[in-house]
């Protein structure tokens, strides 16, 4: 009705009280209305003056922290400034504010306006350099500062860029690796762990893990794994995974790479999960860092798989970082 009617003679169309109510500028397309059927309002303002009033604000450029429309219900363009908007272009709005004082309406919000982050969480797919690898755990220093931790062997080195693996989504840039090295008497020292500084100002770091089944567990605490006890191991490949930990304090060689007092575990991984979370209840374990070949897994661990796990409490020693 209002289209056809058109935009001279209709201030827009909002819902009240389950209605939907057509606003018009004269009697005859009151009428017409509600010979239709439907619900009409009187207003003083058409769309096309309210489009005019908006467009002349669109003029003005971009100024942050500023949101305006025009309302049907109100028949009138609303202006909100948030914090943070420049002095500058508050001037200018209330200018043309003042200039049509009975058709602008200016508020001032207390908060500022900022893109959603993307929230990342152990489990989560992430790449870097052309390798994929999954999110372990994010952790915290003494200063508040927040970094993501993974395996050493992804990529080794230092300042790669790590990004999200679903939306391209920066995370920011690794300031610590190891992947291999050491001996059995420095088990203070990870053998194949990473820190990535999630510090781009479109992440959202969490204190939890997502699991792939659509639930998610926030982790509380860190220890060292004991022989026996169940686990779960998450991953961007193979996803949600049970087993259980086979032993503790495992020196092992993979491709060449000597690490010492890892965990060992019968729980199933792919290519891709590396990095990945190993965890009980909300308390974080280890990170994945390999094992056995696999190229299938069941839904829960038969026995023939063997994987290793970086023990995450001695990465947050040696960092100096605790989950949260």
């Amino acid at each position: 009705m209002a289209t056809k009617l058109g935009e001279d003679r209709t201030g827009g169309v909002y819902y009240q009280d389950g209605r939907l109510v057509v606003t018009v500028t004269d009697q005859a397309a009151e009428r017409t209305v509600r010979n239709a059927g439907g619900t009409a309002k009187r207003v003083k303002r058409s769309t096309a003056e309210l489009t005019a009033l908006r467009n002349e604000l669109d003029s003005l450029g971009t100024i942050d922290n500023t949101a305006w429309s025009a309302e049907a219900e109100t028949n009138r363009v609303q202006v909100k400034i948030f914090d943070g908007a420049p002095a500058a272009g508050r001037a200018r709005i209330e200018k043309v504010a003042a200039a049509h004082s009975d058709a602008i309406r200016v508020d001032r919000v207390r908060s500022k306006l900022s893109f959603k982050a993307t929230d990342i969480r152990g489990g989560n797919g992430i790449y870097s350099s052309g390798m994929l690898c999954s999110a372990g755990f994010n952790a915290k220093n003494s200063s508040g500062a927040v970094y993501t931790l993974t395996a050493g062997h992804c990529v080794p080195g230092t300042g790669n860029t790590w990004y999200m693996n679903w939306n391209d989504q920066r995370i920011g840039n690794q300031n610590f690796y190891r992947n291999g090295g050491g001996t059995d008497a420095s088990p203070w020292r990870c053998g194949d762990c990473a820190t990535v500084r999630a510090s781009d100002s479109g992440i959202h770091p969490v204190g939890s893990v997502r699991y792939w089944g659509g639930t998610y567990k926030d982790i509380t605490k860190s220890r060292f794994g004991v022989g026996g006890e169940s686990v779960d191991r998450i991953g961007v490949t193979s996803q949600d995974k049970t087993g259980i930990i086979t032993n503790v304090k495992v020196t092992v060689t993979i491709d060449g790479k000597k690490m010492y007092g890892m965990h060992e575990s019968n729980v199933c991984a792919l290519h891709g999960d590396s990095g990945g979370p190993l965890l009980t209840g909300s308390t974080a374990l280890g990170l994945l860092s390999g094992g056995t070949d696999e190229t299938k897994c069941s839904s829960s661990s038969s026995g023939t798989y063997w994987n290793y796990f970086e023990p995450v409490q001695r990465l947050l020693n040696e960092r100096g970082l605790h989950v949260y």
